[in-house]
């Protein structure tokens, strides 16, 4: 398919003392017709979007158009209500659009449009208005200036194509200010977009104006629950039919977030409204199950950590005391010479992030990344390999894997990057073989010659878990389900003391943090 295109002081001790539950992901529904109420409500503009095109259907490609579009309507106060997915079939096409373009304000179509034999979304729309296409003389200039002399039966001519009413909408480059050369078509109140994504957004910010001035805005107010979704339905479905159609109310659960289990999302076109439910929805929800959203942990680590450290509470001493064993290391060691050894385990997790803040805090514009060193297990958890790779994308690491037993991989990293001197490790003296360690020590006699660095070593198993949910650092999600200390798949099961059976005769593990005996948590490793 061708398309045409022309040129403070830290929240760490706050919340310290109110370390609880959480977990989850939002869950978003592709098939949005009427399943929120305040869609319904008629008082403001509404929109359908019809995205066009077997590679849809089919797989090929993934539809990020309607996700754009909706959220830019929903900015200009237009509410959409429904989005479709059609095949590159006339008849189909003609249907929707007749269907459509009735029963809302606006609709919009996104692809089919271009000189091949897939691309009818004009005559569609010319089908379903019961109208002919003719070559419209404006866009025919353009296809002669953009590919050069055509005529009237080649295939760049399909895009002048257009139904006989169809209007011609010159919008205006946001960022330059100039007209766009190309127009937006539409047919009465159907908008006839790309299917490109980068032309669609282009087209659709210079054509603004053409659905923006209803006068309408919608508020919106998240509240993220550590609860099950089953347990706060009833209390949900209460407040909905208290507030119709004034407020309406969405509940997105989230299985992969370690810090709530449910997404609350309220919508309104009245800020008043909106606040008063957002207000009565934390009334009535479980005591202490409402729980703040922090989005981004490690832009704010710096800050967040070394104000820990100066809380003077017993973990923030630990933090001071390691801080000042990564401090050390950065002396002696230039950012090239170092790296964190990471695994993926809780231990490590609180490792990086300790010794991110420290590097950043010292090298505010520094460019070098923080580099990391994978060991990589014979076997290893999926999930664990998934939040490896978040975990690279979140602190931008640069991350080398070898694989083999600890001397094989040191031996190996010593050939590849022969400038690393020192390795930062998250080994707690309770650890095997680890009781005679200090803070920083070589390598022992016959091993690859390096500084092991160790900052956690006094650290305890509830230590580590109050450092990371009180700054709310992303861990493998595992920790969520009752496992307690992580290795392969082959030595590693769920540790058996977490086991419960809850109010509903379901057994499930209880979160790793919830461990009450830290000498059992090794009792998940063969």
């Amino acid at each position: 398919m061708l398309i045409l295109e022309l040129p403070a002081l830290s929240r760490a001790a706050v919340r310290l003392s109110r370390i609880a539950a959480h977990l989850s992901t939002a869950a978003m529904s592709t098939n949005l017709q009427g399943s929120n109420p305040l869609s319904a409500n008629s008082d403001g503009p509404t929109a359908a979007i019809l995205i066009i095109g077997d590679e849809i259907l089919k797989g090929h490609t993934v539809d990020t158009n309607s996700t754009f579009l909706t959220k830019g309507l929903r900015k200009l106060g237009v509410a959409v209500q429904r989005i479709t997915v059609v095949p590159d079939v006339p008849e189909v096409i003609a249907k929707e659009v007749a269907m459509l373009s009735s029963q809302y304000t606006h609709l919009i179509t996104s692809g089919g449009i271009g000189p091949t034999h897939d691309d009818v979304t004009f005559q569609s729309v010319a089908m379903a208005f019961k109208e002919d296409v003719y070559c419209h003389p404006e866009l025919s200039m353009l296809v002669k200036e953009f590919f050069g002399a055509v005529d009237k039966d080649s295939a760049p001519m399909k895009l002048a194509m257009v139904p006989r009413s169809a209007k011609l909408n010159y919008g205006t480059d946001p960022q330059t200010g100039k007209p766009l050369r190309y127009p937006l078509v539409s047919v009465r109140n159907v908008f006839i977009f790309p299917g490109i994504p980068s032309l669609l957004e282009r087209a659709f910010c210079g054509a603004e104006h053409l659905f923006a001035g209803s006068g309408t805005t919608f508020h919106t107010r998240e509240v993220f629950v550590d609860a099950d979704e089953i347990d706060i339905a009833q209390v949900l479905t209460k407040l909905q039919d208290k507030w119709g159609k004034k407020v309406a109310l969405g509940s997105y659960p989230d299985w992969l977030s370690n810090y709530h289990r449910v997404r609350l999302v309220l919508d309104s076109n009245s800020i008043e409204e909106v606040e008063k439910a957002r207000s009565q929805l934390v009334d009535v929800l479980p005591e202490g199950s409402v729980v703040p959203l922090v989005t981004d942990p490690v832009t704010i680590a710096p800050a967040e950590v070394y104000g820990l450290a100066n809380t003077g509470s017993p973990l923030g001493k630990k933090v001071h005391s390691a801080l000042k064993t990564v401090e050390m290391a950065l002396d002696q060691y230039s950012t090239e010479q170092i790296c964190v050894g990471f695994n993926g385990g809780k231990d490590c997790t609180a490792l990086l992030h300790l010794c991110y803040a420290a590097v950043k805090r010292r090298y505010p514009d520094g460019k070098d990344k923080v580099k990391a060193l994978y060991i990589r297990v014979v076997s290893p958890f999926p999930e664990m390999e998934r939040f490896l790779q978040d975990t690279i994308k979140r602190y931008d690491l640069d991350l080398f894997s070898v694989e083999g037993n600890i001397r094989q991989a040191l031996s190996e990293v010593q050939e590849r990057k022969p400038e690393l001197k020192a390795v930062l490790m998250g080994t707690r003296r309770t650890d095997p073989y680890s009781h005679t360690l200090t803070p920083m020590c070589p390598t022992d006699p016959g091993w690859p010659d390096y500084m092991r660095v160790n900052p956690l070593l006094d650290w305890t198993y509830h230590d580590i878990w109050a450092f990371l949910r009180t700054l709310y650092v992303p861990y493998c999600i595992l920790y969520d389900k009752g496992y307690t200390s992580l290795g392969s798949m082959d030595n590693t099961c769920r540790n058996p003391v977490l086991q419960v059976v809850d109010a509903r005769g379901v057994t499930r593990y209880k979160p790793a943090y919830q461990l009450e005996n830290e000498d059992e948590e090794r009792t998940s490793r063969a």
